[in-house]
Protein backbone atom coordinates (compact mmCIF):
# COMPACT_ATOMS: atom_id res chain seq x y z
CA UNK A 1 0.00 0.00 0.00
CA UNK A 2 1.02 3.77 -0.03
CA UNK A 3 1.27 5.79 2.79
CA UNK A 4 2.01 9.63 3.58
CA UNK A 5 2.03 10.99 6.99
CA UNK A 6 1.54 14.48 8.00
CA UNK A 7 3.30 14.64 11.72
CA UNK A 8 6.04 12.53 13.54
CA UNK A 9 8.40 13.41 16.09
CA UNK A 10 11.12 10.75 14.56
CA UNK A 11 13.95 13.50 14.64
CA UNK A 12 13.63 14.69 17.10
CA UNK A 13 14.16 11.58 19.27
CA UNK A 14 16.83 10.37 16.72
CA UNK A 15 18.90 12.65 17.73
CA UNK A 16 18.20 13.15 21.02
CA UNK A 17 18.52 9.99 21.69
CA UNK A 18 21.57 9.07 19.12
CA UNK A 19 19.69 6.61 17.27
CA UNK A 20 19.52 6.73 13.42
CA UNK A 21 16.35 7.31 10.93
CA UNK A 22 17.58 4.70 8.69
CA UNK A 23 16.89 2.03 10.98
CA UNK A 24 15.79 2.15 15.04
CA UNK A 25 13.66 1.29 17.59
CA UNK A 26 10.97 4.01 17.51
CA UNK A 27 7.36 3.71 15.81
CA UNK A 28 9.33 5.51 12.62
CA UNK A 29 12.32 4.29 10.63
CA UNK A 30 13.31 4.33 6.98
CA UNK A 31 13.37 0.58 7.24
CA UNK A 32 9.97 0.39 8.25
CA UNK A 33 8.94 2.56 5.80
CA UNK A 34 10.33 0.69 2.71
CA UNK A 35 7.04 -1.57 3.58
CA UNK A 36 5.38 1.42 1.39
CA UNK A 37 5.62 2.16 -2.26
CA UNK A 38 6.04 4.71 -1.73
CA UNK A 39 5.75 6.06 1.68
CA UNK A 40 6.27 10.01 2.18
CA UNK A 41 6.91 11.50 6.18
CA UNK A 42 6.73 14.68 7.30
CA UNK A 43 9.34 14.84 9.45
CA UNK A 44 9.06 17.81 12.62
CA UNK A 45 11.46 19.30 14.14
CA UNK A 46 9.13 20.04 17.49
CA UNK A 47 10.95 22.54 19.89
CA UNK A 48 10.20 22.59 23.10
CA UNK A 49 8.15 25.95 25.21
CA UNK A 50 11.19 26.66 26.66
CA UNK A 51 13.37 27.22 23.52
CA UNK A 52 12.98 30.96 22.27
CA UNK A 53 15.12 33.19 20.53
CA UNK A 54 18.17 32.20 18.27
CA UNK A 55 18.47 29.34 20.66
CA UNK A 56 15.84 28.69 18.71
CA UNK A 57 16.86 28.88 15.15
CA UNK A 58 19.89 27.14 16.02
CA UNK A 59 17.82 24.40 17.40
CA UNK A 60 16.16 24.07 14.42
CA UNK A 61 19.44 24.27 11.93
CA UNK A 62 20.62 21.58 14.57
CA UNK A 63 18.27 18.87 13.26
CA UNK A 64 17.77 20.39 9.66
CA UNK A 65 21.60 19.04 9.36
CA UNK A 66 20.55 15.56 10.93
CA UNK A 67 18.20 14.51 8.19
CA UNK A 68 20.29 16.47 5.78
CA UNK A 69 23.36 14.27 6.67
CA UNK A 70 20.85 11.07 7.18
CA UNK A 71 19.58 11.59 3.56
CA UNK A 72 23.54 11.19 2.18
CA UNK A 73 22.98 7.34 2.79
CA UNK A 74 20.52 7.73 -0.20
CA UNK A 75 18.04 5.33 1.80
CA UNK A 76 15.21 8.16 0.97
CA UNK A 77 15.12 11.44 -0.44
CA UNK A 78 14.46 14.52 0.50
CA UNK A 79 10.83 16.37 -0.22
CA UNK A 80 11.06 20.13 -1.23
CA UNK A 81 8.71 20.63 -3.78
CA UNK A 82 5.51 19.20 -5.20
CA UNK A 83 7.42 17.50 -7.75
CA UNK A 84 9.59 15.65 -5.69
CA UNK A 85 6.56 14.24 -3.88
CA UNK A 86 5.42 12.91 -8.07
CA UNK A 87 8.91 11.37 -8.14
CA UNK A 88 8.66 9.75 -5.39
CA UNK A 89 4.73 8.18 -6.25
CA UNK A 90 6.47 7.20 -9.66
CA UNK A 91 9.58 5.99 -8.12
CA UNK A 92 7.81 3.83 -5.54
CA UNK A 93 10.43 5.32 -3.28
CA UNK A 94 10.88 6.75 0.64
CA UNK A 95 10.15 10.46 0.60
CA UNK A 96 11.06 12.59 4.09
CA UNK A 97 9.42 16.26 4.15
CA UNK A 98 10.98 18.55 6.45
CA UNK A 99 8.18 20.33 8.54
CA UNK A 100 8.71 22.66 11.95
CA UNK A 101 6.50 22.40 15.15
CA UNK A 102 6.51 26.14 16.47
CA UNK A 103 6.95 29.15 15.10
CA UNK A 104 9.25 29.59 17.63
CA UNK A 105 12.00 28.76 15.34
CA UNK A 106 12.20 31.39 13.49
CA UNK A 107 13.15 33.91 16.59
CA UNK A 108 10.66 36.20 15.43
CA UNK A 109 12.69 37.44 12.58
CA UNK A 110 10.66 37.64 9.32
CA UNK A 111 14.05 36.69 7.44
CA UNK A 112 14.20 33.48 9.03
CA UNK A 113 11.63 32.39 6.81
CA UNK A 114 12.94 32.37 3.57
CA UNK A 115 16.04 30.39 5.72
CA UNK A 116 13.75 27.83 6.79
CA UNK A 117 12.58 27.28 2.91
CA UNK A 118 16.24 27.12 1.97
CA UNK A 119 16.60 24.65 3.97
CA UNK A 120 13.36 22.71 2.37
CA UNK A 121 10.75 23.17 5.25
CA UNK A 122 7.45 22.41 3.71
CA UNK A 123 4.91 23.12 6.31
CA UNK A 124 5.22 24.95 9.89
CA UNK A 125 3.02 24.57 12.83
CA UNK A 126 2.65 28.04 14.44
CA UNK A 127 2.94 27.33 17.75
CA UNK A 128 3.27 24.10 20.25
CA UNK A 129 1.01 24.03 23.57
CA UNK A 130 2.33 27.84 24.87
CA UNK A 131 2.36 31.01 22.92
CA UNK A 132 5.26 32.72 21.06
CA UNK A 133 6.02 36.19 18.75
CA UNK A 134 3.28 34.79 16.40
CA UNK A 135 0.31 34.00 18.34
CA UNK A 136 -1.20 31.54 20.93
CA UNK A 137 -1.05 28.40 21.52
CA UNK A 138 -3.84 26.01 22.91
CA UNK A 139 -2.75 25.28 26.23
CA UNK A 140 -1.74 28.83 26.87
CA UNK A 141 -4.24 30.14 28.58
CA UNK A 142 -3.69 33.44 26.35
CA UNK A 143 -6.72 35.19 24.76
CA UNK A 144 -5.09 36.50 21.83
CA UNK A 145 -4.44 35.16 18.38
CA UNK A 146 -1.52 36.66 16.06
CA UNK A 147 0.35 39.27 17.35
CA UNK A 148 1.04 41.70 14.86
CA UNK A 149 4.07 40.03 13.75
CA UNK A 150 2.36 36.62 13.77
CA UNK A 151 0.26 38.52 11.27
CA UNK A 152 3.47 39.48 9.25
CA UNK A 153 5.15 35.92 9.50
CA UNK A 154 1.28 34.25 8.34
CA UNK A 155 2.24 36.67 4.82
CA UNK A 156 5.37 36.08 4.87
CA UNK A 157 4.72 31.68 4.86
CA UNK A 158 2.35 31.92 2.12
CA UNK A 159 5.17 33.80 0.11
CA UNK A 160 7.74 31.63 0.90
CA UNK A 161 5.13 28.61 -0.08
CA UNK A 162 5.39 26.87 3.43
CA UNK A 163 1.68 25.73 4.33
CA UNK A 164 0.51 27.39 7.64
CA UNK A 165 -0.15 24.29 10.10
CA UNK A 166 -2.95 25.28 12.32
CA UNK A 167 -3.00 21.80 14.94
CA UNK A 168 -1.69 23.50 18.63
CA UNK A 169 -3.50 26.60 17.74
CA UNK A 170 -5.73 28.31 20.03
CA UNK A 171 -8.86 28.82 19.03
CA UNK A 172 -8.47 32.75 18.90
CA UNK A 173 -5.38 31.98 16.25
CA UNK A 174 -6.89 29.77 14.47
CA UNK A 175 -9.75 32.93 13.60
CA UNK A 176 -6.94 34.96 13.00
CA UNK A 177 -5.22 32.37 10.55
CA UNK A 178 -8.76 31.93 8.83
CA UNK A 179 -9.15 36.19 8.44
CA UNK A 180 -5.50 37.13 7.25
CA UNK A 181 -4.52 34.24 4.90
CA UNK A 182 -5.55 33.51 0.94
CA UNK A 183 -4.37 29.68 0.55
CA UNK A 184 -5.24 26.32 2.00
CA UNK A 185 -4.03 26.15 5.42
CA UNK A 186 -3.70 22.50 7.18
CA UNK A 187 -4.03 20.55 10.50
CA UNK A 188 -1.46 18.33 10.28
CA UNK A 189 -2.65 16.18 12.92
CA UNK A 190 -5.46 17.28 15.18
CA UNK A 191 -9.00 15.12 15.50
CA UNK A 192 -12.76 15.96 16.15
CA UNK A 193 -13.53 17.73 19.47
CA UNK A 194 -17.25 15.73 19.04
CA UNK A 195 -16.29 12.52 19.06
CA UNK A 196 -13.53 13.34 21.99
CA UNK A 197 -13.49 16.91 23.77
CA UNK A 198 -9.49 17.31 24.10
CA UNK A 199 -8.72 21.08 23.51
CA UNK A 200 -6.66 20.32 21.03
CA UNK A 201 -8.77 18.18 18.62
CA UNK A 202 -10.73 20.54 16.10
CA UNK A 203 -14.38 21.74 16.23
CA UNK A 204 -17.04 21.18 12.98
CA UNK A 205 -16.32 24.65 12.31
CA UNK A 206 -12.69 24.36 11.85
CA UNK A 207 -12.78 21.61 10.13
CA UNK A 208 -15.44 23.59 7.54
CA UNK A 209 -12.96 26.68 7.45
CA UNK A 210 -10.05 24.03 6.43
CA UNK A 211 -12.58 22.32 3.87
CA UNK A 212 -13.45 25.08 1.94
CA UNK A 213 -10.05 26.29 1.99
CA UNK A 214 -9.14 22.97 0.11
CA UNK A 215 -6.89 22.03 3.62
CA UNK A 216 -5.98 19.05 4.81
CA UNK A 217 -6.53 17.25 8.40
CA UNK A 218 -4.45 14.35 9.47
CA UNK A 219 -5.77 12.14 11.73
CA UNK A 220 -3.75 11.95 15.54
CA UNK A 221 -3.33 8.57 16.97
CA UNK A 222 -2.20 9.89 20.60
CA UNK A 223 -4.41 8.02 22.40
CA UNK A 224 -5.79 10.89 24.63
CA UNK A 225 -7.26 12.74 21.54
CA UNK A 226 -9.25 9.90 20.06
CA UNK A 227 -11.03 8.75 23.41
CA UNK A 228 -11.84 10.96 26.36
CA UNK A 229 -11.05 7.78 28.30
CA UNK A 230 -7.58 7.72 26.96
CA UNK A 231 -7.11 4.25 28.09
CA UNK A 232 -9.68 2.51 26.54
CA UNK A 233 -8.56 4.04 22.61
CA UNK A 234 -7.91 1.42 20.27
CA UNK A 235 -7.90 2.08 16.53
CA UNK A 236 -11.94 1.69 16.74
CA UNK A 237 -11.37 5.69 17.73
CA UNK A 238 -9.51 6.31 14.91
CA UNK A 239 -12.09 5.14 12.39
CA UNK A 240 -14.27 7.03 15.00
CA UNK A 241 -12.91 10.09 14.33
CA UNK A 242 -12.67 9.68 10.32
CA UNK A 243 -16.03 8.67 10.18
CA UNK A 244 -16.95 12.03 11.78
CA UNK A 245 -14.94 13.85 9.23
CA UNK A 246 -16.17 12.35 6.48
CA UNK A 247 -20.33 13.16 7.10
CA UNK A 248 -18.79 17.08 7.32
CA UNK A 249 -17.78 16.51 3.60
CA UNK A 250 -14.13 15.44 4.20
CA UNK A 251 -13.48 13.04 1.66
CA UNK A 252 -10.89 14.83 0.17
CA UNK A 253 -9.56 16.63 3.39
CA UNK A 254 -8.68 13.85 5.24
CA UNK A 255 -5.34 12.11 5.57
CA UNK A 256 -2.81 11.19 8.59
CA UNK A 257 -0.99 12.63 10.66
CA UNK A 258 -0.22 9.64 13.12
CA UNK A 259 1.98 11.69 15.90
CA UNK A 260 4.31 8.87 15.63
CA UNK A 261 7.29 9.11 18.39
CA UNK A 262 5.74 12.45 19.71
CA UNK A 263 2.79 10.20 21.82
CA UNK A 264 1.38 7.49 23.41
CA UNK A 265 -0.43 5.34 20.70
CA UNK A 266 -3.23 3.46 21.51
CA UNK A 267 -4.42 -0.13 21.91
CA UNK A 268 -3.67 -1.79 18.85
CA UNK A 269 -0.45 0.65 17.08
CA UNK A 270 2.92 0.01 17.97
CA UNK A 271 4.22 2.21 14.60
CA UNK A 272 4.33 1.69 11.06
CA UNK A 273 4.40 -1.64 11.49
CA UNK A 274 0.44 -1.52 12.34
CA UNK A 275 -0.45 0.96 9.42
CA UNK A 276 -1.51 -1.64 6.94
CA UNK A 277 -3.96 -3.45 9.94
CA UNK A 278 -5.32 0.60 10.30
CA UNK A 279 -6.32 0.53 6.55
CA UNK A 280 -7.51 -3.51 6.97
CA UNK A 281 -9.72 -1.88 9.92
CA UNK A 282 -11.10 0.88 7.70
CA UNK A 283 -12.27 -1.01 4.89
CA UNK A 284 -14.09 -3.92 7.03
CA UNK A 285 -16.24 -1.05 8.65
CA UNK A 286 -17.31 -0.42 4.45
CA UNK A 287 -15.23 2.21 3.73
CA UNK A 288 -14.64 2.09 -0.19
CA UNK A 289 -10.87 0.90 -1.20
CA UNK A 290 -10.58 4.26 -3.56
CA UNK A 291 -11.36 6.08 -0.19
CA UNK A 292 -8.92 4.76 1.64
CA UNK A 293 -6.19 5.09 -0.72
CA UNK A 294 -7.39 9.07 -0.50
CA UNK A 295 -6.63 9.10 3.02
CA UNK A 296 -4.09 7.19 3.73
CA UNK A 297 -1.79 8.39 0.61
CA UNK A 298 -3.87 10.30 -2.24
CA UNK A 299 -5.07 13.31 -0.17
CA UNK A 300 -1.95 14.84 1.26
CA UNK A 301 0.19 14.20 -2.13
CA UNK A 302 -2.36 16.07 -4.08
CA UNK A 303 -2.21 19.13 -1.82
CA UNK A 304 1.28 19.38 -1.49
CA UNK A 305 1.29 19.18 -5.65
CA UNK A 306 -2.00 21.21 -6.15
CA UNK A 307 -0.06 24.06 -3.50
CA UNK A 308 3.20 24.08 -5.24
CA UNK A 309 1.02 24.97 -9.11
CA UNK A 310 -0.92 27.23 -7.09
CA UNK A 311 1.42 29.37 -5.81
Amino acid sequence: MRYFDLHCDTLVECLSKGKSLLRNDLHVSVEKGARFAPYIQCAAVWLPDTVRGAEAFAYFERHADFLDRAAESGAFHLIRTGADVEAIENARGVGLMLTVEGGAAIAGKLENIARLRARGVRMMTLTWNGSNEIGSGVLSGDAFGLTPFGRQAVAELERQGIVIDVSHASERLFEDVASNTSRPFVASHSNAKAVCGHARNLTDAQFAEIRSRGGLVGLNFYKAFLNDAPEKAGVDDLYAHAEHFLALGGENVLAMGSDFDGSTMPHGITGLESVEAIAEAFLRRNLSESLVRRIFFENAASFFKRFDRAA
